[in-house]
C-alpha cells in the first residue's frame, strides 16, 4: 500500500463516522428496519445499540487504519478492498432509498462523501498494486 492508499482509508473512515452521526442525529434507527433490527440485538434501548454499534464501527476502523492498513501488508490491503465494498454498498444503498422515496432519507446528505471517499481509495489501491507488480 502506498501512502494516497493509507490516508484514503483513514478518510473513509472519518467520512463513515460523519455518515454515523448523520444517521444518528436524523434517527435511522426508527425508520429502517435493518437499523431497528441491529440496535436492537445490540441493546434494548435501540437508540443507544445504534451509537454502540457505530462507535464500533469507527474504533474498528480506526483499528484498521493503525494496524493492518498502516503496515500495508496483505492484511491491509485485503482490509481496505473490504472497506471500499462496504462504504459503495452502504452510499448508494442510501443514495437508492431515498431517489425510490423520491425525498431525504436519513444518509443521505453523507453518502455521497462515502462513495466519493471509497472511489479514491479503490484509486489508491489499484494505483498501488500497479505500482508494486512493475516494481517486481
Amino acid at each position: 500500500m502506498n501512502r494516497g492508499s493509507r490516508w484514503a482509508f483513514l478518510g473513509l473512515v472519518v467520512a463513515q463516522a460523519a455518515h454515523s452521526l448523520e444517521e444518528y442525529s436524523t434517527r435511522l434507527y426508527e425508520v429502517l428496519a435493518p437499523a431497528r433490527f441491529v440496535s436492537g440485538l445490540v441493546f434494548e434501548d435501540r437508540r443507544i445499540g445504534f451509537a454502540i454499534f457505530n462507535v464500533s464501527l469507527a474504533a474498528f476502523g480506526l483499528w484498521c487504519f493503525l494496524g493492518p492498513v498502516w503496515r500495508g501488508g496483505r492484511a491491509g490491503v485485503a482490509l481496505a478492498w473490504f472497506w471500499v465494498v462496504l462504504e459503495l454498498a452502504n452510499g448508494l444503498a442510501h443514495v437508492g432509498w431515498a431517489v425510490s422515496a423520491r425525498e431525504y432519507r436519513p444518509g443521505l446528505l453523507t453518502a455521497p462523501v462515502l462513495l466519493a471517499m471509497a472511489l479514491v481509495l479503490a484509486w489508491q489501491l489499484r494505483r498501488s498494486s500497479v505500482a508494486a507488480r512493475a516494481a517486481a
